[in-house]
């Protein structure tokens, strides 16, 4: 088939989409909503056709036999527009999660969006129920947790690395992935280590990233003095990320809504026990005391605790194996990207 994909830009996880489409022998046309916005750094896949311009123009040219549109508000919502069947509309979690509650335009928008799908992927049952709230029928969702690739992301020695090069090696060192946004709620991360922090001077933080709490991070930090005990590289390249997990002791996220995140699953392969949120979504990969702890969000007292909690713990070892198991089980990309073709093959059949 023909398929023409429709995100808002090129990110990792539309590197990985793509890669899917044509590594299935069908054809990739990508086009942007955002034409000149890319966080990932890598080429696109060997056999992808990007294009430029309005959606139904490059309809009208490709003659795509199927088009898999996403996030919801935007590109779902002009493809459904568009009045282009057979039509795979996908949720990227926080579209239909965090933004319908935020955006004016944004639930209104996702509703027609999902009225008008064939077929609708989501990456969790938070997402699934949320669709099903909106009118999806149950048989048009197909979910699956976009997964990682478990070679590349797996348990390795904390030694070396970026350990070794910051000199943190007998450190106890957490780690931070998430946008510096406030969906993410990185400043309850920050407050919870400056506090855990001056209780216990081993500790350490590796927190990547930007974004527009940017200014308040970092003077969070500064005020309490603790600059040469967190290290920010600014933002990092997907292929930077291994040796992050690696470094990593704990891997902490406070995020107030999410999908199945992608980072998490990249941690839990990688064998680092998960201090997260208490979300629906993270409920669904972690268990306190099995593969790390929940905590209530924006709960930076509690957070403290836990980390301190962490770092006395006898159990991070088989919380671990823990981690690694429940991805092996349940995130492997190269096994839940089938789950992909039964959505393109649904919407199909839908409209034979």
């Amino acid at each position: 088939m023909r398929i023409l994909y429709f995100s808002r830009g090129y990110t990792p996880h539309d590197h990985r989409f793509l890669s899917a489409i044509t590594e299935a022998g069908h054809e990739a046309v990508f086009l942007r909503l955002n034409p000149d916005s890319a966080t990932e750094t890598r080429r696109l896949p060997k056999g992808v056709k990007p294009v430029r311009g309005s959606l139904r123009t490059v309809i009208s040219q490709v003659k795509p036999d199927l088009v898999h549109a996403g996030p919801l508000p935007d590109c779902g919502y002009q493809a459904a527009k568009s009045g282009f069947h057979p039509l795979v509309q996908m949720s990227w979690g926080s579209d239909i999660l965090w933004e319908v509650k935020r955006i004016a335009t944004s639930r209104s928008r996702v509703r027609f969006a999902l009225q008008h799908a064939d077929a609708v992927i989501g990456d969790c049952e938070t997402v699934k129920h949320a669709a099903i709230k909106f009118g999806t029928p149950a048989d048009r969702i197909v979910k699956f947790p976009w997964g990682v690739d478990l070679t590349q992301f797996k348990p390795a020695g904390k030694k070396g690395g970026i350990r070794a090069e910051l000199g943190w090696q007998n450190n106890f060192v957490l780690l931070h992935l998430r946008a510096w946004d406030p969906l993410y709620d990185p400043l309850t991360v920050a407050k919870a280590f400056v506090d855990a922090a001056r209780q216990n001077l081993d500790l350490r933080l590796l927190m990547p990233g930007n974004g527009s709490l940017s200014s308040e991070l970092r003077k969070t930090f500064a005020q309490a003095g603790l600059r040469n005990r967190v290290h920010l590289p600014g933002k990092i390249s997907y292929v930077d990320l291994p040796a992050y997990y690696r470094a990593a002791d704990v891997y902490l996220s406070a995020a107030q809504s999410d999908g199945s995140s992608v980072s998490l699953l990249e941690a839990l392969a990688s064998g680092l026990p998960a201090l997260v949120s208490d979300i629906p979504s993270n409920r669904e990969w972690v268990e306190t005391g099995k593969q790390g702890w929940l905590f209530p969000p924006k709960k930076p007292a509690v957070l403290r605790e836990l980390i301190l909690q962490a770092t006395g713990s006898d159990k991070m070892t088989n919380m671990a194996r823990q981690a690694r198991k429940v991805a092996e089980s349940r995130a492997d990309w190269n096994r839940n990207k089938l789950a992909l073709y039964k959505a393109y093959e649904l919407a199909v059949r839908i409209n034979r």
